[in-house]
């Protein structure tokens, strides 16, 4: 380990637990958060931080949200993907949207495609699970009042014939 550099070592290290939501997370000025990262007491905590902090120009815009835990926000956009993936209206326009490429593919089978997402969730390796974020969303903004989800619905048309094509027994090993 002491052969190989400091620096390249911290890269392999964020080359192998990418932040979910890099490049993909902006601030209300429209300007994209950085993942970053402290260590206390040799605990890891993540964060997104504005590039206006990042770069000291942030002195007194209360406007601005200067810092997000990357837990909170990942988990949160997580969480309403998963939402959004059991809404009717998603499940109708994802299934007419991938018809193009399938036409025989039913309503139901695109329903039964969305729910498959939730038990595999935890059993994906990070980096697969940013695959599929980013494929996804499009974008997050966050700032003092929420954050706005934008998905992808061609991302939607992707996972949909992803998850048509997996054998169905390895979504029962991870359920």
């Amino acid at each position: 380990m002491l052969q190989i550099s400091p620096r390249a070592r911290s890269n392999q290290n964020r080359a192998q637990a990418p932040a979910l939501l890099k490049g993909l997370i902006f601030g209300v000025d429209g300007r994209a958060l950085s993942p970053t990262h402290t260590r206390k007491n040799g605990r890891l905590y993540r964060y997104y931080v504005a590039q206006r902090v990042l770069k000291g120009e942030a002195a007194e815009d209360d406007s601005l949200l200067r810092r997000v835990s990357a837990a909170e926000i990942e988990a949160a956009v997580v969480n309403q993907v998963r939402i959004l993936l059991r809404q009717p209206e998603i499940v109708v326009g994802t299934w007419q949207a991938a018809r193009q490429e399938a036409p025989d593919l039913t309503e139901r089978e695109t329903q039964h495609a969305l729910q498959q997402l939730d038990p595999l969730w935890e059993e994906l390796f990070p980096a697969e699970q940013a695959r599929i974020v980013r494929s996804l969303v499009e974008r997050v903004v966050v700032g003092p009042t929420g954050a706005d989800i934008r998905l992808r619905v061609e991302g939607l048309t992707s996972l949909v014939r992803d998850l048509t094509t997996m054998p169905a027994d390895a979504v029962r090993t991870a359920a």
